[in-house]
């Protein structure tokens, strides 16, 4: 399915609850340190409920590792910011991109986005928004590239 990348998330709950929409999306769930907390049960199992388990996860020890890895696949990185003015629902996303989504206050390193800034995406907001909850975030950009990808319900899941 598709590729979530956490950069330097700060609050384990979000990651936890991403984790869980990882889960009931078939998304492997790609999160790069450093973090503000240690990525065990503890921490993110509240929100993860009892999806942590299933989750498909990896954790890089920096952002190079995981761009060094990945570097065949840049041109289907996406990346999530409120600096882009490109609507999330613009972009053609396929099966096996990768979308990354910032720390819930720093946001994505401008010089990772620089890499294909035309691959930026907004989530538009009233003028009195500065920005959503990291994992409301996740959840609307990725719902909407399965709906992108998959005509009917039953092509995405089992009935």
């Amino acid at each position: 399915m598709f590729n979530i990348v956490l950069v330097h998330p700060q609050i384990p709950q979000n990651t936890g609850s991403i984790g869980r929409i990882c889960v009931n999306t078939d998304s492997k769930l790609h999160i790069i340190k450093p973090t503000c907390f240690e990525i065990n049960d503890k921490n993110v199992k509240r929100a993860g409920l009892d999806y942590w388990h299933l989750l498909d996860i990896e954790v890089w020890e920096n952002l190079d590792e995981f761009l060094e890895a990945h570097q065949d696949k840049s041109d289907r990185f996406f990346f999530s910011t409120t600096k882009s003015k490109k609507p999330y629902f613009e972009a053609n996303f396929l099966d096996g991109d990768f979308i990354f989504f910032g720390g819930e206050s720093t946001g994505l390193p401008m010089e990772l986005m620089q890499r294909k800034w035309e691959n930026s995406i907004t989530i538009p907001m009233g003028k009195n928004g500065r920005s959503l909850n990291l994992s409301v975030a996740v959840g609307i950009v990725l719902y909407d590239a399965i709906r992108q990808n998959f005509s009917t319900l039953e092509a995405f899941v089992d009935l």
